[in-house]
Parts: structure tokens; sequence; C-alpha cells
């Protein structure tokens, strides 16, 4: 395969320093202001330690965004040529964590490889965007508005959701499927392929529910009457919707939390860190980190439109839009609007493998701006 076939037309290329220079600098400080909103709270969820998590969270994110950088300086058609391998190489983790996987919190969904536990479910909601957005590259309005064109991006999606559904984990399952779904929505799949998936979720919805384990049945019971069972199934929800009133509109202080520090909420350091947050900080800090999580938003989705390269556009947009997923998912399960699903707020919440998954994600929305400019032949790495 020659060089001109795979780049596209021959252009003068930038120097890393002019890469680096070029970084948009606005996701970049959000990035950094958000990661530090999970500094404080984990300090606080601590009783005011920074030990054992608000430590590490920085150490983790200190390593983590000096690779988030330099994913972003990466010529975007490297990326592009590594979107179906990165796939392979995510499936192949999963297959992996079948066999020899760790178990905790009732599924087997991580791999210890000597410095950290990962749990590879995370990254393959990036894979999946990734090796979709490949896949459309090129593509006409019309190709992807035809059935057939569905059955690869199909796979794509459905393979990693069946394998992370076995661990089990719901949750992720679903915001594989969702982050997809968007990259195809955003790649030209017509609305009404959407409404009729989405009408025949609620058969499939009944035929699965036998099989779903009991902890995941009562869940789902728990959002329509969390009033059901205060002490058992409902204690989650019920404590934090009692932290969440109590915050009012300028919370009750750092550190300040009943809540949270008598240790009536559970999971705080993961999926109801946002409920700490609400309790210590009040609607307006809440607002604040919205509001930073907008920004990110809305900078990946002016990226995206504004690449000249479709895979580019799909793979900025597409990443935003999972991000802007994950946190109304994780907002509206801690409010009691969504069942509780597990998932974590990105950047906020403890573990390594969620905070890998974003900071891969983000340099990926850097590399698109970074390279905006750049073309690619509708075949790029010419893999079909």
């Amino acid at each position: 395969m020659g060089t001109s076939r795979m780049f596209g037309p021959r252009r003068v290329e930038k120097s890393v320093i002019q890469r680096f220079a070029s970084l948009n600098w606005g996701i970049v400080l959000a990035t950094i202001l958000i990661a530090t909103v999970g500094f404080a709270m984990l300090f606080s969820v601590a009783d005011g330690q920074w030990d054992p998590w608000a430590s590490r969270h920085m150490m983790r994110f200190g390593i983590a965004l000096l690779l988030m950088l330099a994913i972003a300086v990466v010529d975007i058609r490297y990326w592009m040529a590594l979107a179906y391998p990165a796939w392979f190489a995510g499936i192949t983790l999963l297959f992996a964590v079948e066999f020899i996987g760790d178990t905790g919190m009732g599924g087997q969904r991580w791999l210890d490889i000597g410095f950290m536990r990962l749990q590879p479910s995370e990254l393959m909601k990036i894979a999946v965007v990734m090796a979709i957005a490949r896949y459309y590259h090129g593509r006409t309005q019309l190709q992807s508005r035809s059935l057939k064109s569905l059955l690869v991006p199909g796979l794509l999606l459905m393979i990693p959701f069946a394998l992370v559904y076995r661990q089990p984990d719901l949750g992720t399952a679903i915001m594989i499927i969702a982050g997809g779904a968007a990259t195809l929505f955003l790649a030209g799949v017509p609305a009404w392929m959407f409404v009729t998936a989405a009408v025949g979720v609620v058969p499939l919805a009944f035929a699965i529910w036998p099989f779903l384990n009991t902890y995941q049945q009562n869940r789902v019971l728990t959002f329509f009457n969390p009033e059901s069972d205060p002490l058992g199934a409902g204690y989650q929800i019920t404590q934090s919707k009692i932290a969440l009133g109590s915050g009012g509109m300028t919370g009750k202080g750092f550190l300040e939390g009943t809540q949270s520090h008598l240790n009536f909420l559970p999971e705080m350091k993961t999926d109801f860190i946002f409920t700490v947050l609400v309790e210590e900080f009040g609607l307006m800090g809440a607002t604040i980190v919205l509001g930073l999580y907008g920004i990110v938003l809305s900078y990946g989705l002016l990226i995206g439109i504004g690449c000249r390269n479709q895979f580019g556009r799909l793979l900025a947009s597409g990443l935003a839009i999972a991000l802007f997923l994950y946190v109304m998912i994780n907002v509206g399960m801690v409010m009691g609007l969504l069942p509780v699903v597990g998932v974590p707020l990105p950047l906020i919440s403890w573990g390594g493998s969620s905070m890998l998954t974003w900071m891969i994600a983000y340099g990926l929305i850097l590399s698109v701006s970074v390279h905006r400019h750049v073309t690619i032949a509708p075949r790029g790495s010419g893999i079909v």
C-alpha cells in the first residue's frame, strides 16, 4: 500500500511543537478543572484524608494527562488506521476476562495486569466509536441510509454488548450501545431505524427479564417505587434524594455533608459522588460542574463539525455525545430519574479504568482538533 493512498494528497506536515501549540486548550483546562473537583470530592468522602483515594486519583490523572497530550499530537490518520485493530484488541481482552478475569462487586470484569486492574469494557466504549467512525469514513449519505450498511456496524456493537452483558455489567453494556448508536445517527442512519429499534426493545426487555440477575431486577423495580423497600433495594436512591435535597442552593459546605460523612450514602466514591458534591456545594456547585462538562461537549461537537474528514467528524462528535450520555445517566441515576445501573461520573468518580478511558477520549478529540484540516482518501488505510 502506497503512502499516498493511505494519507491522500501530499501536504506540509506540522512539527510536534506546532501540533502541541495548536491544541484546544479550552478542553485541556476544562478537563483539569473537572479532575480537580474529583480530587476534592474523594478527599471529602475520606473524611479529609488524601489516602486512600484522592492521592491515587491525582497520580493517575497526572499520568493520564500526559497520555492525553501524547495522543493529541499523533496524526489522526494513524488513529484511523488503528480503529479496527483497537476494536479487535478490545474484544480479545473481553474474552480474556471470561477466562482469567478478576471477580468483584458481583461480576467478573477486570484483568490484573500488575500495576493496575484494567476493566476492558470501559475501553470498549471508545473502540466501538472509533470502529464505526472508520467504517463510515468515505461512505456517501445514500450508502449510510441503506439497511445493508448496518450489518457491519451492528456486529461492531452487538458483539461487545453481549460480552460485557455476560460479565454481568448492564450499565457499561448499555453505554456501549448508546455511544455506538449516537455515532450511527451522526453518520446519517435514518431516524426511522432508531425508532424501530426503540420499539423493538420493549418486547425484548420482557423476553430477557427472567434472565436478569436478581439485583438487576431489584434495581428496575426500585426505580419505579423506591419507597417499597427503603431499607433494602431502595436504600441507595432514598439516601441520595435526602442528600440532594439537603444541599439546597449553596450546600452545607466542604466536608460538612451529613449523609456522606455519617455513612448513610453508599458507593460515595464511585456511582454516587455527584450526590456528595450537591450536598456540600448545592445547586450552584452542581451547575458549575455540569457547565464544565458542557464546555467539553460543546468543544467536541464544534471540533467535529469543523473537521474536513468524515472519520474525524464522527470520532470527535461521537465521543463528545458519549460523554454527555455518561454524565446525563449518572446524574439521572442519583436523582432517581433513571435506574441505578452503575455508571460513574467521568474524571470525578474513583476508578482507574474509567479515568484512562475518558482521557484517551479527550486525547482523540484533541487530535481531531489539531488535524482538522487534514484530508483523508475515502478508503484511507485500504481497510474495507
